[in-house]
């Protein structure tokens, strides 16, 4: 089943292991319904927030703004519920014997939201600018496997070309990918939004575009009322086949997730991400057969900033000892109600690789041993440790309980540093004016354990916000990509995060679940893998 999918940075605590299913859980809500007719047209509405940059799929790596390019776009491959790859606006995506030339062949028939035909042209226009540094795409760092990335990206110095030496349009139906190496699973990398298409149009003023995009999915953009609302209608032209089932999507940004949850108990919107700390306990009480819970591919951790002077050289004890001085499962069962699995590594349950306790005893609570290596360490530098989080969201009480457990443990003294909203928060991280330790949550883009390894920590990636370097590391995630196949670079992979034990480049918190509701407006609402909404499939009753 296919939904919106990937969340990317996520604005919201949630963390969680997938289960069975991916797109399983959600609520039927109809059992008083089945009288209640169908409005085609009907508009679903969805507590969001405003996204940090414009809406372009290459400079998208948060939440908010995913969850609207996820709509309005429809990319070369998705993937099933047993992970598996399906194939959208590609007819195939196959490798040679040695998994580094990759030939894409587009099915056809498919148009942007303007008219215009999409081709080979539209990808490889479209990464070739987005790789390109002048153009400040944030993700850019996710064409680095291909050909002659170098040479449009280069770490120092000028650009020497435009053009990435590894895309080649073969005709208008047909490209290749040539990578620098080969990669078995890089067939699952095409389905985050950097690998989308562009129109012609885009590269005359990517600006405007940002502000008024033009995908080729299956809603098309309205307008964006900024801090607002974004609205997006049904495309019915779309060539997909997970058609819209109802008229269309209106985003609503809220800065307050109670606000959020008080408008969704009063049908004023039609579902939200997560239901508040606060409310946790009732919710289901509160929506009775409406209310929603199910599993998703997601980890929060806390990450230190390694550009930083506290925690540049640090001696890993400290940070081992960090983690160490955090009562999981107290927490997760006073703050988060029991709604919380307290993490055991660095990779998201449900995808292909995980591994059960990587992280071993340092992520076990155990005050005394958390003392003695902080100081054996050589101590926090001055003894102090800030938590930065985003304040539109659910993260004040779990930092607070977070800080009380490690100066309780530990003497170092814990604080909490809280941004106004989620825009707010990535946008300190991007710019490295972290002043010690951020708050981290990550979605997964596809469900391979790399994803949370290689893509969060590798040298210089653009997820990797905490300036974090280990060569070991990057070693061993090199390896991985050179496997001949997917189940061979997953175990690979597994050995690169045993390493993260010796670096500690983020402190696993939990897994968890989507826990949401939907309002009495829709007759039923799902969550997929990636933990947002399957708006495709919502129908919305008559008024």
């Amino acid at each position: 089943m296919r939904g919106a999918k990937s969340a990317k940075w996520v604005a919201i605590a949630a963390v969680v292991a997938l289960g069975a299913t991916a797109c399983g859980g959600g609520s039927g809500g109809d059992s008083g319904d089945k009288d209640r007719a169908i409005d085609k047209n009907g508009i679903v509405s969805y507590a969001n927030g405003e996204p940090q940059n414009a809406l372009q799929p290459a400079n998208t790596m948060e939440a908010y703004g995913s969850v609207v390019i996820d709509s309005l776009w429809t990319g070369l491959v998705h993937y099933d519920e047993d992970g598996n790859i399906t194939y959208e606006n590609a007819e195939s995506v196959e490798p040679d014997k040695d998994n580094k030339v990759w030939t894409v062949k587009l099915k056809k028939g498919w148009k942007f939201h303007n008219g215009e035909e999409v081709t080979s042209k539209s990808y490889v226009d479209a990464w070739n600018w987005a790789a390109n540094p002048a153009n400040g795409q944030q993700n850019s760092s996710w064409y680095r496997d291909i050909e002659g990335y170098d040479e449009v990206h280069p770490e120092k110095g000028k650009a020497k070309s435009e053009k990435m030496s590894g895309l080649k349009v073969v005709d208008d139906h047909t490209f290749t990918i040539t990578l620098k190496s080969g990669i078995p699973y890089y067939a699952y990398k095409l389905v985050y939004t950097p690998f989308y298409p562009l129109p012609s149009g885009f590269f005359e003023d990517p600006k405007a575009y940002g502000e008024k995009p033009v995908g080729n999915g299956a809603y098309k953009f309205k307008s964006w009322d900024h801090k607002k609302s974004i609205k997006v209608v049904r495309n019915d032209d779309y060539a997909g086949e997970d058609k819209a089932k109802n008229g269309g999507i209106d985003f609503k940004a809220y800065t307050k997730d109670t606000a959020a949850y008080a408008d969704l108990k009063s049908d004023n919107v039609d579902s939200m991400p997560i239901v508040p700390n606060s409310e946790v306990a009732n919710f289901k009480q509160d929506f009775g057969d409406r209310a929603i819970e199910m599993d998703y591919s997601a980890i929060n951790t806390i990450n230190p900033a390694f550009y930083t002077k506290q925690w540049k050289d640090i001696d890993v004890k400290v940070l081992q000892g960090l983690s160490m001085a955090i009562d999981r499962d107290t927490i997760a069962k006073t703050v988060f109600n029991g709604t919380r699995d307290s993490a055991t590594g660095w990779v998201a349950k449900g995808v292909k690789g995980y591994q059960q306790d990587a992280c071993g005893k340092f992520c076990k609570y155990d005050p005394k041993a958390a003392a003695k290596l902080i100081k054996e360490g050589g101590g926090v530098p001055g003894n102090k440790i800030s938590i930065q989080y985003n304040a539109d969201q659910p993260h004040k009480d779990w930092v607070v309980a977070v800080c009380n457990s490690i100066t309780k443990a530990t003497k170092v003294k814990c604080v909490e540093d809280a941004v106004t909203d989620f825009a707010a928060d990535t946008e300190i991280r991007d710019k490295k004016q972290v002043k010690s330790i951020y708050r981290s949550g990550w979605v997964l883009d596809y469900p391979f354990n790399g994803n949370f390894l290689a893509d969060l920590y590798g040298t210089g990636v653009d997820g990797n916000k905490g300036g974090f370097s280990d060569p070991e590391f990057d070693k061993l995630a090199k390896a991985a990509d050179g496997a001949k196949t997917v189940d061979e670079s997953a175990k690979l992979y597994g050995e690169a995060e045993k390493q993260l034990v010796n670096t500690f480049p983020g402190i696993p918190l939990w897994y968890n679940k989507t826990l949401s509701a939907h309002s009495n407006n829709v007759k039923s609402l799902k969550f997929d893998q990636a933990g947002d909404p399957i708006f495709t499939d919502v129908e919305v009753f008559k008024k």
